[in-house]
């Protein structure tokens, strides 16, 4: 069982579907997909989490202003879509893993977005049902724009 979608675009997990928007998400400088509204849970950030966080950025966590302040900001999640707009990865990255449609006006706008993000992806094999992260990014590519010239939406089922 998992996730398949018309014009060819995936086949595989609906697990895997997820961390490859993830991995988009990240090569398009957006922020985690964790943050967002509709992923986010706010039980999965501890005040511990800001401390890692504020190690990471270089200060040691006797600096407790810094971690508040980061904690601060785990405090205003989740990142509300809206600000993606009218970005067209929008309508991808925000779309249900299991079922829907992409509509075909929006094919051609999400498919130049992921082109531009390919050389941005890792090379390598992203594992179980992604394979080589740029060739199934451009699968989706392919199936996005068949739609397209076809008129047709992607359907998610």
């Amino acid at each position: 069982m998992g996730l398949d979608t018309s014009h060819g675009c995936w086949h595989g997990a609906y697990s895997s579907f997820m961390r490859w928007r993830c991995e988009i998400a990240k090569a398009a400088g957006l922020p985690p997909l964790r943050f967002m509204e509709g992923f986010y849970n706010h039980t999965d950030i501890t005040h511990d989490d800001s401390y890692d966080a504020v190690q990471k950025l270089g200060y040691e966590q006797k600096h407790k202003w810094a971690s508040d302040l980061i904690f601060g900001i785990y405090g205003n999640l989740p990142i509300k879509w809206e600000c993606l707009k009218p970005s067209p990865l929008y309508e991808l990255l925000y779309h249900s893993d299991c079922d829907g449609t992409i509509p075909s006006a929006s094919c051609e706008g999400i498919a130049n977005e992921l082109e531009k993000l390919l050389p941005l992806l890792p090379s390598g094999d992203g594992g179980g049902h992604i394979g080589n992260w740029r060739d199934k990014t451009s699968d989706f590519i392919a199936g996005l724009r068949l739609a397209a010239s076809r008129g047709e939406d992607i359907d998610f089922h």
